[in-house]
C-alpha cells in the first residue's frame, strides 16, 4: 500500500509540474497582434489565455477597432489606371475646342493684311487661314496632351495620398488597440512587449 501511495504521489507531482511547464497555447490573442505576454506572477497558460482573451475583448470595445478585420487595400493597379485614363480623357474634353477656328481667324486676318500689301487680299487671307488653322490645331493638341498628362498625374497623386491616409488610419487604430491590450494585461500581472 505504501508503494502504491508513493506511485500516486509521484504521478501527481509529475502531472503538476507538467501542467505548470506546459507550452502556451499555439494561438493566443497577444501573438495575433504581434505582441508577447509573459506572466509576472506565475500564472498558468490557461489563465493567461483567459486573461489575453478578456483583454483583447476589452481593447476592442474601448478602441472600436478589431485587428481581425482585414487590412484595407486600395484600388487595384487596373482600377487606378482606369481612373487615371478617365481623368485624362475628361481633361482632354474640357480643353477649349476651337483652336482650329481661332487659329484660322487669326491667320486669315494676318494673311489679308499681307495679301493687301502684295495686291491680293483674298488669296492672302485664304493662305493665312489655312496656316492659322493648322497652327491652331497643333496648339490645341498640345494643350489637350498637357491637360491629359496633368490630370492623370493629379489623379495618381490623389490615389496615393488616399492610400497613405487609409494605411496611417489603420496603423493608428492598431497601435491604440495594442496600447489598450497591453495596459489591460499589465493590470493583470503580465509583462507585454
Amino acid at each position: 500500500m505504501k508503494h502504491v501511495l508513493m506511485v500516486l504521489v509521484f504521478a501527481f507531482f509529475t502531472l503538476s509540474v507538467a501542467a505548470q511547464s506546459a507550452p502556451p497555447a499555439a494561438w493566443s490573442p497577444a501573438k495575433s497582434i504581434g505582441m508577447f505576454a509573459y506572466p509576472k506572477k506565475q500564472q498558468n497558460s490557461d489563465l493567461q489565455l483567459k486573461d489575453e482573451s478578456d483583454c483583447y475583448g476589452s481593447a476592442r470595445q474601448n478602441t472600436g477597432f478589431d485587428p481581425q478585420t482585414p487590412r484595407p487595400t486600395g484600388p487595384s493597379a487596373e482600377q487606378q489606371q482606369a481612373a487615371q485614363q478617365q481623368a485624362a480623357q475628361q481633361a482632354g474634353n474640357d480643353v477649349s475646342k476651337g483652336g482650329t477656328v481661332k487659329g484660322a481667324a487669326k491667320g486669315a486676318a494676318g494673311g489679308a493684311v499681307i495679301g493687301a500689301i502684295a495686291g491680293d487680299a483674298g488669296t492672302g487671307a485664304a493662305i493665312g487661314a489655312t496656316v492659322g488653322a493648322i497652327s491652331g490645331r497643333r496648339r490645341q493638341r498640345m494643350k489637350e496632351q498637357k491637360a491629359k498628362q496633368e490630370a492623370a498625374e493629379q489623379t495618381a497623386q490623389s490615389q496615393q495620398q488616399a492610400q497613405s491616409q487609409t494605411e496611417a488610419q489603420y496603423e493608428g487604430s492598431m497601435n491604440a488597440f495594442r496600447r489598450a491590450f497591453s495596459a489591460c494585461m499589465d493590470a493583470r500581472g503580465y509583462s507585454v512587449q
